[in-house]
């Protein structure tokens, strides 16, 4: 791991917060890395307000999109709410389909097969609303660059409102509204909305237009929270707002699907973690394994012993989900070794029978051993298709884009991206990513980067750090958790390993005539032996809470010692 310290801002802007809102300097410094630099500031970062949500009308087309709607609606059109089988889409489709039933019934849900049909719009779906009588499709989490779809659709006079938060190709699908805050010629004021997020928008939208307030729609925030921490998009501005409100929702009164997959965690008060781990990949699985349909019903359902029913089912589906990507990262970890490419800048990895609902998991973890952009293929079809990820700072939606004429469709993000390809262009493109990749990668980037907010002593560790920092919360991209360094530490004889083969420890530790404090250092089992025997050593980690028995007591997360 490579310990970055973060740069740190002007003492001028340090001196002013910390003096202005009575905190220490290094708590102003955490806060001034954050954007957070006046009054005001702290203020909407300490004080999250509904109040701060933007209009949504200042989306380019939303004026377009709620005509259509309410056109459709007073001449009772059939509307079909379409989306895709991730936790984005799945939520997004909730959440708008049960906001327009909660006024008008013929409204119909469809999430594309991921096996049969792929990502985003399909030709199936498309026929699926003409066969239906349907007149008008919402496309949520997708849709942006479906313009043959779209067209495909015109000519059977059906309507699209495409809501999607992916970039932009060069033109947009005619469709009646194109809701996206990443168009260039959308000056919405925040653009890292999710999908979710940007139906939240429409429905907002709507609900001005018939004399609902903000607080008419906090019902639908736990929907929204969930979309934000599974999709990884940054905690900042409106995100971090819905979510902070979003979480509120789930720990005190949550949708009965929700509270179906939660109601037997002993834990007291969810965080954004929780939803990270917990609530998001259960709700993905159903979609990896089954089918996305499974999740809509889950989050749709209001009877309690119902979604009670299908939380089962979808628990049995994480669990199938689980067997797999361990599985298939054993054989592609196999791959990698036999066919000696330990050395390559990429992971490029293809097994025909691989289960296409678990690629994406299974790129993750092979950054876990191999440390760059990494592509896991899979047969779909007569094609092959293949989840992307990335290594922090590499752009592989970039990437990508260079390659793109041995791609039959790619979409995506920075670090999350989708493909299919020919089976005859497999060869030629993966020394096409693997050359893309070696000229533009910067080094640094090939080694796993731990950023350190600010060295501190345990001395500075006290109750009320902890109670500032928990005001931070919910955590995420672009407001991470804090991360502190602190030297010329010492474990006071209590350290052992932990685990079934020893992988983790748990210290306790001092540094000089500090008091102890407990500490847990989750696969750093390797590096017990820098702890032993009074040895001093210095250590990154973040301040976290241990909840036990109802009981809540303060540790020390490590992230790295040395």
């Amino acid at each position: 791991m490579r310990w970055t310290i973060k740069q740190k801002p002007t003492e001028d802007k340090i001196r002013h917060l910390a003096t202005t809102l009575g905190v220490e300097d290094f708590v102003a410094t955490l806060l001034v890395q954050r954007g957070i630099e006046t009054f005001e500031d702290a203020k909407a970062f300490f004080r999250p307000s509904l109040d701060h949500l933007h209009d949504p009308f200042l989306m380019k087309d939303m004026d377009k999109a709620v005509e259509r709607i309410e056109r459709a609606i007073a001449n009772q059109e059939n509307i079909l709410v379409f989306g895709d089988y991730d936790v984005d889409g799945t939520t997004a489709v909730s959440l708008v389909s049960s906001y327009l039933k909660s006024y008008y019934p013929n409204i119909a849900t469809y999430i594309p097969d991921r096996y049969l049909e792929g990502y985003g719009v399909s030709f199936k779906g498309i026929d699926y609303a003409d066969d239906n009588g349907i007149s008008l499709i919402i496309a949520l989490d997708c849709g942006i660059k479906s313009i043959d779809h779209v067209a495909y659709a015109k000519e059977r006079n059906i309507d699209f409102i495409i809501c999607d938060h992916h970039r932009p190709g060069d033109s947009l699908p005619e469709a009646v509204a194109v809701l996206d805050p990443k168009r260039s010629d959308c000056s919405y004021p925040y653009d890292e909305l999710c999908g979710c997020g940007v139906g939240f928008k429409l429905i907002q939208a709507l609900g001005s237009n018939r004399g609902q307030t903000i607080d008419d729609f906090i019902p639908y925030l736990d929907l929204v929270a969930t979309a934000i921490a599974a999709d990884i998009v940054p905690m900042t501005g409106e995100n971090r707002v819905l979510a902070y409100f979003g979480l509120q929702v789930i720990n005190e009164n949550p949708r009965p699907g929700i509270k179906a997959l939660i109601h037997q965690i002993k834990k007291q008060t969810l965080d954004i973690t929780d939803v990270v781990f917990i609530i998001a990949p259960r709700i993905n699985a159903a979609g990896r394994i089954k089918h996305g349909n499974h999740a809509v019903e889950l989050l749709t359902e209001f009877n309690f012993e119902q979604a009670q029913q299908f939380a089962s089912e979808i628990e049995q589906y994480n669990s199938d989900r689980k067997d797999l990507d361990k599985q298939i990262t054993k054989e592609a970890l196999s791959q990698i070794e036999e066919n000696q490419e330990k050395e390559r800048f990429t992971s490029v990895v293809f097994q025909e029978d691989w289960h296409k609902g678990v690629i994406g998991i299974v790129a993750s973890r092979l950054i876990e051993t191999y440390y760059r952009p990494t592509l896991v293929f899979t047969k779909s079809g007569d094609k092959y298709a293949a989840s992307a990820r990335s290594v922090k700072g590499f752009d592989v939606y970039n990437a990508l884009e260079a390659c793109s004429e041995h791609l039959e469709q790619f979409g995506g993000h920075m670090y999350a991206a989708g493909m299919t390809l020919a089976a005859e262009n497999y060869a030629v493109f993966k020394q096409a990513f693997e050359q893309q990749v070696q000229e533009t990668i910067h080094p640094d980037m090939r080694t796993p980067e731990i950023e350190i907010d600010a060295e501190i002593n345990f001395t500075d560790i006290s109750p009320k750090l902890t109670r500032i920092l928990k005001q931070f919360e919910p955590f995420g991209p672009q407001n991470m958790t804090p991360i502190f360094l602190t030297k010329n530490i010492k474990d006071t004889g209590y350290g052992k390993p932990m685990g079934q083969e020893d992988e983790h420890i748990k210290l306790f530790i001092k540094q000089n005539n500090s008091e102890g404090i407990p500490a847990i250092g989750f696969g750093l089992g390797n590096k017990m032996d820098l702890t032993t025997h009074q040895k001093p050593f210095q250590a990154v980690y973040c301040i976290d809470e241990n909840e036990w028995n109802g009981k809540v007591s303060l540790q020390l997360r490590l992230r790295d010692i040395k």
